[in-house]
């Protein structure tokens, strides 16, 4: 199929995700190659992010998550840290009112309380603002890492165990599940990473257990409709077996 197709071939269709998780991958990569500074990078990803959401709402994706800030990006420098949380709060401001029209809910996983509290102010109203939709479900990955999650499970798990609420006999994979950041959430059917990096990144690590990878070249800047569907089109070339036969 053409890369430059904007529609879904039939086939596609019929095995659409249900749930599709994004590592957004290589915006300093981009902003460098065009000597440009880092921060040009992440605005020009923003806009693929725009354009995917956009995408997947219109395809009849149910959910998105995208792995917008991890939580070992703490450590980049303090200037493109800041930039990116003043991004983040305005395309919040100037996107929301499209996202309502678009029906799009959103949630946000990840460390809330360790990002700026006009973040977490912002982050309270377009949640409110978009409470009531029930189109595609769009999961922000905020101050997010998998194994921190887990390890958050596990405390919330052994607490309910020491104070008798839980009998450690019962603990099992939905237990696990449930006490996950993602509580609500189906399991990713597919894990697309941009810019070729063939690692999961601290990602969802317990949810995507089963999920399909697809790895592009491609920089996320660079992402947009046609390059989503492509990988859609690989996702349904693939046949998910589950551990069987």
């Amino acid at each position: 199929m053409s890369i430059h197709a904007s529609h879904l071939s039939p086939e596609a269709k019929a095995s659409l995700p249900q749930h599709v998780a994004v590592i957004m991958d290589g915006n300093g990569r981009w902003a460098k190659q065009r000597h440009l500074p880092r921060i040009e990078g992440h605005r020009q990803g923003a806009e693929s992010a725009r354009a995917i959401i956009r995408a997947a709402g219109e395809l009849g994706i149910k959910y998105l998550t995208l792995y917008a800030f991890s939580a070992e990006n703490w450590n980049r420098p303090k200037d493109e840290v800041d930039a990116l949380m003043k991004y983040l709060v305005h395309y919040l401001k100037t996107e929301t009112s499209e996202l309502n029209k678009n029906n799009v809910r959103l949630e946000v996983i990840g460390q809330i309380y360790r990002l700026p509290e006009n973040v977490q102010e912002q982050l309270k109203k377009s949640m409110a603002t978009l409470s009531k939709n029930n189109g595609l479900t769009l999961v922000m990955a905020l101050s997010y890492g998998g194994r921190i999650e887990i390890v958050a499970a596990v405390r919330a798990i052994a607490e309910k165990a020491k104070s008798g609420k839980l009998d450690p006999a019962d603990i099992n994979e939905q237990v696990i599940s449930q006490h996950l950041w993602t509580r609500n959430i189906p399991d990713p059917d597919v894990l697309i990473r941009t810019s070729g990096e063939m690692r999961v990144s601290n990602f969802l690590l317990w949810q995507i257990s089963y999920a399909e990878l697809v790895i592009t070249p491609t920089l996320w800047p660079d992402f947009r409709k046609p390059q989503f569907i492509a990988a859609l089109e690989e996702y349904a070339r693939r046949h998910r077996r589950f551990g069987g036969v």
